[in-house]
């Protein structure tokens, strides 16, 4: 299996597919993340801009940080109103408190959370929101985890299972407070290219290489032809998007 790097920068390879066949979250997630009077904000690992195109409805100045030039063409080329820039959430390059809201959507758990919380802390006034989201199909619904597969859970070391890709870690020691959490339901509406698509999407399909991954896409289009739910030209494909947020309070954002 490839390295978590190699995973981490795959996307930029079907930069175009994802942008098409990945949803970003729903402007309400967004939304209820920011709260009012957020006017300078930050979409940390931006990818194509998803969470970018949501974001500039809310707020007057959004900043798409994205370190993979491919994904980071697409983004800028498809999301206007934002400004786009190339760094990684480890070393962000704003001021010390200049940003009202930092906000990772799917992205997070490619980063170092020690590391990037504190440059989050570092950037955030106090007062800022700190924000995560994490959108996707939601294979709760039995049809939807039959053709797209189930998530994967991963063992912690104190024995108990989880989804890291929604887990927020976090240092206890970052200056954060007021920790909330929420769920967003939504759908789009998706026909079987769609669907197939997006199973495309996935850093794990990705990694395969280009056969690998056209007969993964593949086997979901066959799989999405026999399902009664799609019988149509087109379903609604249910969504959920899980949401995190803190405050940034005083204190420094460096080691304890």
């Amino acid at each position: 299996m490839p390295g978590r790097a190699a995973r981490a920068y795959s996307f930029g390879a079907v930069a175009d597919d994802y942008d098409r066949y990945r949803p970003g979250p729903p402007l309400e997630a967004a939304r209820w993340v920011l709260g009012d009077d957020r006017r300078s904000v930050i979409d940390l690992g931006a990818g194509t801009g998803g969470l970018t195109r949501s974001l500039v409805q809310l707020a007057p100045r959004v900043t798409a940080v994205e370190p993979d030039a491919r994904m980071r063409g697409v983004l800028a080329k498809r999301s206007g109103g934002a400004v786009v820039l190339g760094a990684v959430g480890e070393r962000l390059p704003f001021a010390n408190g200049t940003a009202d809201g930092v906000i990772a959507s799917s992205s997070w758990h490619w980063m170092d959370p020690a590391i990037a919380g504190a440059e989050v802390a570092r950037v955030l006034r106090v007062g800022g929101v700190f924000g995560l989201l994490w959108s996707g199909p939601d294979r709760r619904v039995a049809w939807v985890s039959d053709l797209l597969g189930r998530r994967r859970m991963e063992r912690s070391e104190d024995g108990t299972e989880h989804r890291r890709r929604r887990t927020m870690v976090l240092p206890e020691h970052l200056p954060f407070a007021g920790r909330e959490t929420t769920v967003v339901e939504f759908s789009i509406t998706a026909d079987i290219d769609d669907l197939a698509g997006l199973s495309g999407t996935y850093s794990v399909v990705i990694v395969g290489g280009g056969p690998e991954r056209d007969a993964r896409i593949e086997a979901v289009r066959e799989r999405a032809r026999a399902r009664t739910e799609l019988v149509g030209d087109t379903v609604e494909l249910p969504m959920v998007c899980r949401c995190w947020r803190a405050l940034r309070t005083e204190g420094s954002p460096g080691a304890p």
